[in-house]
């Protein structure tokens, strides 16, 4: 009985310590007190890009180092309102998408940003590509700072293009009309004019091309509309013409293997396109309507603070020295296929090299990234996700499935507001 006493005191007492040793190096916040708890949804090939820039700021040996915690995009976004409303484990900093903000801020969700930038000179408009920047500027207070923004653009086969449309990128701008002309000619030789891609901001950018977008006042939906009809119309024409890949072939794999001409895509795929043996590829605008309205459909990745009332001041000014570091040392974050929102990066000659630098370094093209950050941006992209490519290869009504996804929009919403 004796021994099995001291036994039983002897894991009491280690358990204690146990406890101890964890409230002693850690807050409410899941971060130790001397830690930058750092969550992003970057679990990828571009993770390892994150982590590079984490590894070389603790480095530098600042006073709070910061974890880099990579988490998939669908349970972070789920796990967020869980640990913000229970106010324990809650991230210091945090990477959202830019067209989430808008919502968070709504359910009060954020800190801002405001009373902490005055310490902070550099971290201002004038040193970040607009669309990036403003999207973090809602009703006149700053609620996050921005890491890139991420276009979804056209790749080109170069040989085949000088094939079908020697002088298409003539004006650096490929139009639809060109796109037909080239596709009627080499469908003849069995190689896809078009890949018909991820048709959610391959119609958002025609879309907005058309003058439609998917909100009038912030608050209402407008999809059911004459120009996201049109758009839809475009997108079915080319795959009824046969410009387009055929429902259930690959425009990736086509495209990679020399049988498409156009490629839409983001500017983060190129470097998967880089693996692909024997294709000389080129970067441009997303295809347009007309050279004279260019749009380029983006989105963006947002440092952000959820509210935790137990993050200390010191805490806090440890994340802006983290995050005006990032604004300087982006280089990494480029070569993820990535455009950094500082343009400080445009100083690195490597960075000017890259593909995807076209879209920063002039400053008008900076001015057709197209961010939609609707508050409800989320229940629409539901919809078109489903609605887009059902259309395209005639699956769907187009008038039917735009009231139905109209209606389906106006639903959620009213759900959300209860």
């Amino acid at each position: 009985m004796k021994k099995k006493a001291v036994l039983m005191f002897t894991i009491l007492f280690v358990f204690a310590m146990a406890l101890s040793g964890c409230s002693g190096s850690s807050s409410s916040s899941g971060s130790s007190k001397n830690e930058i708890l750092f969550w992003n949804p970057f679990t990828g090939p571009d993770g390892e890009n994150m982590k590079q820039i984490v590894d070389e700021y603790n480095k530098t040996n600042p006073e709070f180092k910061v974890k880099n915690l990579s988490i998939t995009e669908g349970d972070m976004y789920t796990k967020i309102p869980t640990v913000v409303n229970s106010g324990k484990g809650i991230p210091d900093l945090t990477i959202v998408h830019a067209e989430r903000i808008k919502q968070f801020v709504d359910n009060d969700m954020l800190t801002p940003y405001d009373d902490l930038l005055g310490d902070y000179p550099e971290i201002k408009a004038e040193n970040y590509v607009p669309a990036g920047w403003n999207i973090g500027d809602i009703n006149g207070s700053r609620y996050s700072v921005p890491l890139d923004v991420h276009s979804f653009v056209m790749y080109y086969n170069k040989e085949l293009l000088e094939k079908y449309a020697p002088n298409a990128l003539d004006d650096n701008v490929i139009t639809f009309d060109e796109i037909r002309a080239a596709g009627e000619l080499s469908k003849k030789d069995g190689i896809t004019g078009f890949g018909l891609t991820w048709t959610r901001p391959i119609f958002l950018s025609i879309y907005n091309q058309l003058g439609g977008d998917i909100t009038s006042d912030g608050e209402t939906p407008t999809l059911n509309t004459p120009e996201a009809k049109e758009a839809l119309e475009l997108i079915k024409g080319l795959v009824d013409d046969k410009i387009a890949n055929k429902d259930g072939e690959d425009p990736g794999q086509l495209f990679q293997s020399g049988k498409a001409i156009f490629y839409p895509e983001g500017i983060w795929m190129q470097n998967g396109l880089n693996e692909a043996k024997n294709l000389n590829w080129g970067l441009t605008n997303f295809p347009q309507i007309s050279p004279d309205n260019i749009v380029n459909w983006t989105s963006s990745h947002q440092f952000v603070m959820f509210k935790d009332e137990n993050r200390s001041e010191e805490k806090t000014k440890g994340m802006m020295d983290f995050l005006d570091y990032v604004r300087q040392h982006s280089l990494p974050w480029a070569k993820a296929g990535q455009n950094p929102a500082a343009l400080e990066t445009l100083d690195d000659s490597e960075y000017k090299e890259m593909p995807q630098s076209f879209l920063i370094e002039d400053p008008e093209l900076q001015k057709t990234l197209k961010i939609f950050d609707y508050k409800y941006n989320g229940f629409v992209v539901e919809e078109i996700d489903k609605l887009v490519g059902d259309a395209a290869f005639g699956k769907l009504d187009i008038d039917e499935g735009l009231e139905k996804a109209q209606k389906a929009i106006e639903d959620k919403i009213a759900t959300n507001k209860k």
